[in-house]
Order: structure tokens, then sequence, then C-alpha cells
């Protein structure tokens, strides 16, 4: 009976040496969303000319950010790749998202729809963004560096071009801290785009040559 029992422990722990059987459950990924502004929080407010409709996107990433995987940056100046914290959606959906609901807030006389849009919306202006870094540690700032660029759809021109660039603080330290950073990045990012769509609106006329700020 000894000789049994024996038997099976080692079978149980030749099997689990081996990897066919589990000794432990892997960690479970938490998931993280990066806040866009609250209806209620305060935010700057511009006037746009009456009915525009914008579209926002697409927002394209750099191919290093394009997975679920958060990806930050070590002391060493290599990136991680934190396989258990990872981002709730696409970040490149997340980020149209985030700064079509920010200019929602900022313009409210405007309608903002995400692109790809239905083809019966005429749109006014289309708004897209070039993520050229999100340069993010732990235990330090987090940096998104953006080209973006406003286009009239009804008379198909670029009305303007822009390279922005904005450091939030990673507070706490850790995903959940960068995670806030992040969405604080977007808003800045998506007031400035607010600001000159505003303005865009009032002093554009058709003729007028694109302008590059």
């Amino acid at each position: 009976m000894r000789e049994a029992r024996f038997l099976s422990a080692a079978v149980l722990f030749a099997l689990a040496f081996s990897g066919c059987v589990s000794v432990s459950e892997s960690p479970t990924p938490r998931y993280y969303m990066p806040p866009s502004l609250a209806r209620g929080e305060e935010a700057p407010k511009f006037e746009i000319a009456p009915d525009m409709i914008i579209a926002v996107g697409p927002v394209n990433i750099p191919e290093y950010q394009d997975r679920p995987q958060i990806v930050t940056k070590n002391k060493s100046g290599t990136l991680d790749f934190a396989q258990f914290e990872r981002w709730a959606e696409p970040l490149d959906e997340a980020l149209a998202r985030m700064i079509s609901d920010d200019l929602a807030i900022m313009l409210p006389g405007a309608n903002f729809q995400l692109f790809p849009c239905s083809f019966s919306i005429l749109l006014d202006y289309q708004v897209i963004v070039d993520v050229l870094g999100i340069d993010s540690e732990l235990s330090k700032d987090l940096a998104l560096t953006a080209q973006w660029s406003v286009i009239d759809r009804k008379n198909k021109r670029m009305l303007m071009t822009k390279r922005s660039e904005f450091s939030q603080p990673v507070d706490p330290h850790n995903y959940s801290g960068l995670s806030r950073a992040l969405g604080a990045a977007c808003a800045a990012l998506s007031k400035e785009i607010a600001e000159n769509l505003a303005t865009l609106s009032k002093s554009v006329r058709p003729g007028l040559e694109p302008t590059a700020l």
C-alpha cells in the first residue's frame, strides 16, 4: 500500500514538473481604462460656429504601443511589456474615444462623431491624430507627443497641422497612476484641439489658404 501511495506521489510530481499539472494559478490580469473628462468636471468651454459636425479619428499610435499589455520604459532605457497589466480596449480606440468625449465637453455647441462614421453624415471637420510617442516610466512623468491635423471635409483641404507635447505626473507610481496620467495628457491635447477648432470655425472661409501652426 505504501508503495502504491509512493508511486502515485511520484507520478504527480513528475507531471507537475513537466507542466502537465498546474501547481499554482497564474496571476489574474488587471485591465485599465484611461479616464476622459467627467461631465460634471470643470473644464474650459469654447464657443464654436453653430451646428458643426466634427469627426475624431483615426488616432494612430506607434506599433510598439499597439498591444493589450501596458508598455513602460525601464531604468536601462529598454521597454517592459506588462503581461498582467493591460488596457481594457485597443489603445488607439481608447484615445479616440477620450478625445471625442473631452471635445464634446469643451465644445458643447458641436456634434462629435467617431471616425469612421456613417456616409450619410455630412461632416464639417475631421480631426486626425498621429501619436508620435507615449514615453512612460512608473517612477517619472508620462510624456505624450502627437501630430494632429484638422481637415475641412466639405472643401477637401487641410486647415491646419500642429505638433504638441505634454507631460503629466504619474501619481501614484503604479499602473493605475499611469492610466490617469494618460487621461490627463489626453485632456490637455483635447483642450488645444478645441481651442483651435473654435478659432477655425469662426475665421476660415472658402478660398482661404490652409494654416500651419
